[in-house]
């Protein structure tokens, strides 16, 4: 891992997303990258292009963020990593996605609360797009902790063998934090196996790989989401794990995206690797 990525807004829950992204690049001598969507209101973005007096509040704008920066670049606990700031003028998923792909990034790391309602039906949080959209892990922390202690690290799947090149990145981080891995199999009422079919799935996917303190659950529940959420629960787990598709327009909309309801609706840590 050499670069990640943190978008910020400057809240309480980028900050917390911050420290646990410095944590990581210690762990794995990695560069951070700070940067700041500054999605301007449409009269002065207007202004803007056609050289309008909106330019003075557009540097005040620019500049404030830039300050902003700066002061958390300062902060003692980003000492001894590389940082470095981008600032845009740009959609914040968009530009997010823009420029994990200019730079490469290994790892997004983002912080949220979630989403419901209205908001995360028509709207969707920045953090669900992220998660919809990127080709690399998104780490979402959700709770307000400054250190991420993973022990317990839940991955979800139907361990496919497509999900095979994803789930190398998931012995990575979990071989970096010595944590305990738990692959689980929801079995739901929609898509039932028989016990002994989706054991078998389980241990087929398993052998490929050789895994040290790691166990094995198929869990039944009424939905997939609610089980990964019921069995994490069930365990105490630091943080689940779930490959994502990244479905885009009409097939997310009427069929959802398991990730990102994961996302919206944990209280714990999630983090995506895309198929």
């Amino acid at each position: 891992m050499k670069r990640i990525l943190i978008p910020t807004d400057f809240s309480v829950h980028a900050q917390h997303a911050l420290k646990v992204a410095a944590q990581i690049a210690k762990k794995n001598n990695a560069e951070i990258i700070l940067l700041h969507m500054l999605e301007l209101p449409t009269s002065l973005a207007s202004d803007a292009m056609s050289n309008g007096p909106g330019i003075p509040e557009i540097m005040f704008f620019k500049q404030s963020a830039i300050n902003k920066l700066e002061d958390l670049m300062d902060a003692d606990f980003l000492e001894g990593i590389t940082v470095s700031e981008v600032i845009k003028f740009e959609k914040a998923f968009e530009g997010i996605i823009d420029v994990s792909h200019k730079n490469e990034v290994d790892l997004i790391v983002m912080g949220s609360h979630g989403a419901s309602g209205y908001k995360e039906l028509f709207i969707g949080s920045n953090t669900e797009k992220v998660v919809r959209t990127s080709d690399v892990p998104v780490l979402v922390i959700k709770n307000e902790k400054d250190i991420l202690n993973v022990d317990n690290f839940v991955f979800a799947s139907d361990f496919s063998d497509e999900v095979k090149p994803s789930f190398e990145k998931v012995l990575k981080f979990v071989a970096d934090f010595n944590a305990n891995l738990h692959l689980v199999l929801i079995n739901t009422p929609t898509n039932f196996k028989p016990t002994h079919i989706a054991q078998e799935i389980l241990n087929k996917f398993k052998a490929n790989y050789s895994i040290e303190n790691s166990t094995t659950t198929i869990y039944n529940d009424v939905n997939v989401e609610k089980g990964i959420l019921n069995f994490a629960n069930s365990i105490d787990a630091d943080l689940i794990g779930i490959s994502t598709h990244g479905r885009k327009g009409l097939a997310h909309f009427f069929n959802g995206s398991i990730s990102e309801d994961i996302v919206n609706h944990s209280k714990r840590a999630v983090m995506t690797f895309k198929i």
